[in-house]
């Protein structure tokens, strides 16, 4: 097949999950199909352009930035968000100019598959009725959690505002969209009950197992890492949560345990959390999340935030590292409670589960083993990219 990918940027740098997700799943199909990607690009970034050709046989972008939330840039577009019609999540990715080219290379090129990567790519496209959309969220009910966690603070009015126009317009995309691919069976669940659509998949969830694959002799990081981009607000919310209800019980009975943030650009709320905090480490950007991880006992996801997966989950599982999670942070992810994986939801029975893992070496061992068994058994992106292509088979603009 010849696909068109539509996407809000390029993947490289790749420091975000969802990019991970495109990224294994295009270096798959790119193996069997040809790929011609379109994007922004913010006019810094000379790597994403640069190395487009590991998933793609062709590219073009239009150059775009989206200010960063604690620029000054942003402050128009917040101002906006109370009065514009669309969601700021939307309107911060529009471009006329990849419009039109997107438009011109659909003419041109006759593509058997037109992907829409992400809602935030829809409004670059004229005829979403030709394009198979990827959702790697619901992203109504990351504003409703988002709604549901500040309730009473002055930041509530600004969710709900951008509550209310993410439904309406998520509604509208997906009931365009030639056919919606959720990245879990939950996710789909809540598309076809929240908008009212027939035509829409799900696919699993892949990690490169022999990328992560444990090794032996790395050096001591922390007890406990938690891995993500700390500018996103579900992750700001996780640490804070975190640090402020759970840390605290669990250095009452582990004095010395330590703790590393590992993630991009920390966002003051999490600066703030951990001042003056005794074993509390920030890293910032860090160019391989793979050490922090090998050299941690235990890997810790206090999501109360979010919707789609957690790729940081499958992740730690390929290192070997045991995982502690909140029902929402594993959310749509194969796995066996207390087996592979201990969810707990309150703060007391998270310290718990934390502690156990920390001081009872055979039961972190066989927590990490069977999670490991199981990415090493079932989540393959090779496996995850057959699926996707069969959806776009189906879904063809050509006979075949």
């Amino acid at each position: 097949m010849k696909i068109l990918w539509v996407c809000p940027f390029f993947l490289h740098p790749t420091d975000r999950g969802a990019q991970i997700r495109t990224l294994g799943m295009l270096k798959e199909l790119n193996k069997r199909h040809e790929i011609h990607y379109a994007a922004l690009n913010d006019p810094q970034n000379l790597e994403g352009p640069q190395r487009s050709q590991e998933y793609s046989s062709r590219h073009f972008f239009a150059e775009h930035s989206a200010p960063g939330r604690r620029s000054i840039g942003i402050l128009p577009q917040l101002a906006a968000s109370f009065v514009h019609p669309q969601p700021m999540a939307v309107f911060r990715y529009s471009s006329k100019k990849l419009r039109q080219m997107i438009d011109a290379w659909i003419a041109a090129e006759h593509y058997d598959a037109i992907v829409c990567d992400f809602l935030f790519s829809a409004d670059n496209l004229t005829d979403l009725g030709q394009c198979v959309l990827f959702q790697h969220d619901v992203l109504t009910t990351i504003w409703q959690r988002h709604v549901e966690q500040n309730s009473g603070s002055w930041k509530n009015l600004f969710f709900k505002t951008q509550l209310a126009k993410m439904k309406a317009y998520e509604r509208k995309v997906c009931r365009a969209a030639r056919h919606v691919v959720a990245v879990s069976e939950i996710d789909a669940a809540k598309f076809k009950r929240m908008y009212g659509i027939e035509s829409v998949s799900s696919i699993s969830t892949g990690v490169d197992v022999d990328y992560f694959a444990p090794r032996d002799g790395e050096f001591p990081v922390s007890d406990m890492v938690f891995c993500g981009s700390m500018d996103s607000l579900p992750n700001v919310d996780a640490v804070e949560y975190f640090l402020a209800e759970v840390f605290p019980l669990i250095r009452q009975r582990l004095p010395g345990a330590t703790f590393m943030i590992a993630g991009r650009s920390p966002d003051a709320r999490v600066l703030k959390a951990a001042q003056g905090l005794t074993g509390v480490f920030i890293s910032g950007t860090v160019e391989d999340v793979r050490p922090y991880l090998w050299g941690s006992k235990i890997s810790i996801v206090p999501i109360r935030i979010g919707s789609g997966t957690r790729l940081k989950i499958y992740e730690c599982m390929a290192a070997g590292v045991p995982v502690v999670s909140t029902t929402v942070g594993a959310e749509g992810l194969r796995y066996e409670d207390g087996a592979d994986i201990v969810i707990e939801d309150d703060p007391a029975g998270f310290a718990d589960a934390c502690v156990r893992l920390l001081t009872e070496d055979a039961a972190r061992r066989t927590i990490a083993n069977s999670g490991l068994a199981r990415m090493q058994a079932m989540n393959s992106w090779e496996a995850a990219s057959r699926e996707f292509e069969a959806i776009l088979e189906s879904n063809r603009l050509r006979p075949a």
